[in-house]
């Protein structure tokens, strides 16, 4: 069995996909799961970036310790 994301609020979606008894309701669902997925992304994109520029801080300053 594939373990939950641990974004991912299973019962919400659950209750969103059992409300959506029409077209319009449908539609708007898999927008906001397009939407909070981009976001999820964006939001894992900016932590490595900020990451590597701590990484790459840290190798500057000790690469100025040695001098």
């Amino acid at each position: 069995m594939r373990k939950q994301d641990v974004g991912f609020d299973y019962h919400r979606y659950h209750r969103l996909l059992t409300e959506a008894d029409d077209e319009n309701k449908r539609m708007a669902l898999i927008q906001l799961l397009i939407e909070e997925k981009a976001r999820d992304r964006l939001a894992a994109q900016r932590a490595s970036d900020r990451a590597a520029m701590t990484a790459s801080t840290i190798a500057t300053v000790l690469k100025g310790g040695r001098n």
